[in-house]
């Protein structure tokens, strides 16, 4: 078995980011956490299917992550396909070459969907397949055989190399994740079915008043985005700090944030996660108080997009 010794997945109920935290670790590189959040812009998302489907963390379109990864100092670069293209065979010798040649070069990558619809980092390989770090790792089935990896029900293949790039300036990247914030809420990377910005929260609370809800996917969407409101109060208040201008209009947007990750902690108390017994995969929940806490998310949200562009207005 060829391995990177120390590479690891990095916990978070955002995996994407998790593989990218791990991957940078291991490349010695000292960027916080809130400033791969912030910087890559994934702080600020948020994607919520009509249903809560579990899906809605996943499901939407997450390159722009990846690309504004080169402002925060580190590229992302890599091969996708899906099993219904022609060429998808090659796509997967293609991962393997990559994946290969880069731990050899001791370059990490990660990958989607190695175990449970969740990213993964790429520790090593063998002659029989790929060896793999993150959510549930301990009891997949590994090494993975090269030719398996995407022949899922999803069937999505996406693996990444990730390398040092220098850094944009912090004006830059703090540009770069509000364009990313207003673009993402106005729901230009959102599938059908789906709902993104204060539209998502307004989504979720009539789930939940409804009892449409999916009771798994209640828990799991709350754990993911209060970590991504969290991170993004912590982001703004890094970027804050490193810029050392506009403290006003800073607080305001910090202000805003913070009360949507009050309401989503207060949320996830009403609905915690849980993994659910088997034959109670499509149970719902239904709870009118978590809808009004929702709906005051959605109010804090505008306010907090409204306090984004004012900020990249003025710098």
């Amino acid at each position: 078995m060829t391995r990177l010794d120390g590479l690891e997945w990095k916990p978070a109920w955002i995996s994407h980011l998790g593989c990218h935290h791990g991957c940078i670790d291991y490349l010695g590189m000292d960027i916080s956490r809130a400033w791969i959040f912030g910087g890559t812009g994934h702080a600020f998302a948020i994607n919520i299917h009509e249903v809560l489907c579990p899906s809605g963390p996943t499901a939407w379109v997450t390159e722009p992550v990846d690309r504004l990864a080169a402002n925060v100092g580190y590229l992302v670069e890599g091969v996708s396909g899906h099993t219904s293209h022609r060429d998808f065979d090659a796509r997967q010798k293609i991962a393997w070459a990559l994946v290969t040649g880069c731990i050899d070069s001791e370059v990490p990558c990660y990958g989607w969907e190695l175990a449970i619809p969740e990213w993964y980092v790429i520790t090593g390989y063998d002659d029989e397949g790929y060896y793999f770090s993150g959510p549930g790792a301990d009891e997949a089935r590994m090494p993975l055989p090269a030719e398996e990896i995407a022949r899922t029900g999803i069937g999505w293949l996406s693996v990444n190399c990730v390398v040092p790039s220098r850094p944009a300036p912090d004006e830059e990247i703090l540009d770069g994740a509000i364009g990313f914030a207003l673009d993402h809420a106005a729901g230009r990377y959102s599938h059908e079915g789906y709902a993104a910005g204060p539209d998502a929260f307004e989504m979720w609370a009539n789930a939940m008043e409804t009892g449409k809800a999916s009771r798994f996917g209640a828990g799991y969407n709350g754990e993911c985005w209060r970590e991504c409101r969290q991170t993004a109060v912590e982001f703004l208040r890094e970027a804050k700090d490193r810029l050392g201008r506009e403290e006003a209009l800073f607080d305001s947007a910090i202000e805003h944030y913070a009360a949507v990750a009050d309401a989503l902690s207060r949320t996830v108390e009403r609905v915690p996660f849980a993994h659910p017994d088997e034959g109670d995969e499509d149970e719902s929940v239904q709870d009118a108080d978590c809808a009004a806490i929702l709906r005051e998310a959605k109010v804090a949200e505008e306010r907090g997009l409204a306090a984004l562009g004012a900020l990249r207005e003025k710098l």
